[in-house]
């Protein structure tokens, strides 16, 4: 039996990268899935694929840093089908800077992507998950939070701060059997690295790696699945570190 049959999941920053190879991986393993991102149309393509493709899947155009686009989305849900089962809290931005040339309004767009659009999105999705006594959450963290990298000090913070979010709503919200899990990538294969790395800086990184290979989002997806489904009943409040074996802990 696939693993998520009839499951309703939200995945944020779905039209591409990780969302996008989680929301295949998960329409494959049975799930309902909603693409959620600010590429509208982007989303709307990977929702189309999927359904090509014999699975289930709607897409929305939403902002996470504005609440109000992510309500039809979850009313949609609600409505159609009662509930919301999982969420991959994933939509991020990750533009390089130095500190001392960074702007306020540069710190502040990161943390209100990054970290309070977890606290939104989290905040729309989680009582109804309380309320049925039901769910999983996925926060999509960062490897470089471990590491710490130059002219990357506002993302790093933001993803730190996605780790500390993960454990304290894993202590509230364990009571009410909803399961609050992390992820941290490395260095996954996008196509919008191309915009911030060359191929030389990759491949100095996949030296590093104990795994001599590129990873991808499936990679990732796969451990979303893991911590979505009831093979992961018993865990809570972890952060699960995938990046080929760079750090290891």
């Amino acid at each position: 039996m696939p693993l998520l049959e009839n499951k309703v999941a939200f995945i944020t920053g779905g039209a591409a990268g990780i969302g996008e190879g989680t929301a295949h991986l998960f329409a494959e393993q049975g799930a309902r899935v909603f693409v959620l991102d600010l590429n509208e149309a982007g989303a709307a393509a990977v929702a189309e694929a999927i359904s090509a493709e014999g699975g289930s899947a709607q897409a929305f155009g939403c902002d996470v840093r504005r609440p109000e686009t992510m309500r039809p989305a979850v009313e949609s849900a609600l409505e159609r089908f009662g509930r919301i089962d999982v969420l991959i809290n994933n939509a991020a931005i990750y533009p390089r800077r130095l500190f001392l040339e960074m702007t306020e309004a540069e710190w502040d767009e990161m943390f209100d992507t990054n970290l309070k659009g977890v606290f939104h999105v989290t905040k729309l999705v989680a009582p109804h998950m309380v309320q049925r006594r039901s769910g999983k959450i996925v926060n999509i963290s960062s490897v470089t939070f471990f590491k710490g990298l130059p002219r990357m000090s506002h993302y790093v913070a933001t993803k730190g701060g996605v780790i500390g979010l993960t454990r304290s709503l894993a202590r509230e919200m364990g009571p009410h059997n909803v399961h609050v899990n992390c992820i941290t990538p490395g260095a996954i294969e996008v196509e919008h690295e191309k915009l911030v790395a060359t191929p030389e800086q990759m491949a100095a990184i996949v030296a590093q790696q104990c795994l001599e290979r590129r990873l991808g989002p499936l990679d990732v997806a796969r451990v979303c699945l893991f911590l979505c489904s009831e093979l992961s009943d018993g865990m809570t409040g972890q952060t699960l570190n995938v990046d080929g074996g760079v750090y290891l802990h």
